[in-house]
């Protein structure tokens, strides 16, 4: 049967939005351990009907679902030509990826000139176990709060996100976001808008007169109902590292998860192979190593 391609309509019908989250959880099924949960659906959901703050989303289906059992048949070749020539129409040089290592995945990329310019690994955390609060440095302060950061902080968080600037990148041919306060309520507002739920913890330096985030930890539910969160950006801004922020915002989050969503039973995250500092916090804080994964990159 030939193979035809074609972009998903826009809003998406319920229809191809269970259409598209049924391929989704049986190759999560098929690929990944069995301890990791499948995303939700409103997860999927969200995904499909609002759009990322940093670009645009195309999404193409094919006549051919690629589930684990319709692989090796084109399907996903078909895919990546009707990817690929999008990204050449809209200018793109390059474009990456995040694939698990020794999977069909990774065979499927490599054979299309992907290579493995960030090598990462998956870590996750067991919330039950007991830890201690974290606990500041004189002169900082703890700040919460759920969403969208509120407007008395949101300069000084567009600040601490632009220390991301110094992450290991490997040889990823990407350049970092610019951040502004409008563009940090924004990323925040699409998890929402998605139906998931952000956290933030920050340590906040009034000392000079204005407060400074001086360090931040954002955790996300993509689905309310998640019982594992995800850790997104955990940074201490250059001027305020080697006290041990990180740490104790970390530890902060557990504490404020156990309150505002208890049924949340682990948080998974990945780190950069190369962030030794990232990686002997995690271990400090009892995160165990999962799977090993990369950002694969090519050129369009």
């Amino acid at each position: 049967m030939p193979i035809t391609v074609r972009t998903l309509d826009t809003p998406p019908s319920a229809a191809a939005v269970d259409a598209w989250h049924a391929v989704v959880t049986a190759a999560h099924r098929h690929d990944l351990p069995a301890e990791t949960p499948p995303p939700g659906r409103a997860e999927t959901a969200g995904k499909l009907q609002v759009p990322s703050v940093h670009g645009r989303v195309v999404s193409f289906t094919a006549t051919a679902l690629v589930r684990p059992e319709a692989r090796r048949r084109g399907v996903g070749g078909a895919l990546w030509e009707a990817v690929r020539a999008e990204l050449a129409a809209d200018g793109r040089t390059s474009v990456a990826t995040e694939l698990e290592l020794g999977g069909a995945g990774e065979k499927f990329a490599a054979a299309r000139g992907f290579e493995n310019v960030l090598p990462i690994t998956w870590y996750v955390q067991d919330t039950s176990l007991p830890r201690p609060d974290g606990e500041l440095p004189t002169g900082y302060t703890f700040t919460t709060w759920e969403g969208v950061v509120p407007d008395h902080l949101a300069d000084a968080s567009a600040t601490a996100h632009g220390a991301m600037d110094d992450a290991p990148s490997g040889d990823m041919d990407e350049a970092p976001p610019v951040w502004n306060a409008d563009k940090v309520r924004a990323a925040a507002q699409v998890i929402l808008d998605r139906g998931g739920v952000m956290l933030t913890v920050a340590a906040v330096d009034s000392r000079g007169g204005e407060d400074t985030v001086a360090a931040y930890t954002e955790l996300v539910l993509r689905d309310p109902s998640d019982v594992r969160a995800l850790q997104y950006d955990t940074v201490v801004v250059p001027a305020h590292r080697g006290r041990g922020l990180g740490r104790a915002v970390k530890l902060r989050m557990l504490r404020t998860l156990a309150q505002q969503q208890p049924h949340v039973r682990w948080i998974g995250t990945t780190v950069a192979d190369e962030n030794r500092p990232m990686l002997a916090v995690n271990e400090a804080l009892g995160y165990g190593r999962e799977r090993a994964a990369g950002i694969f990159q090519t050129k369009i």
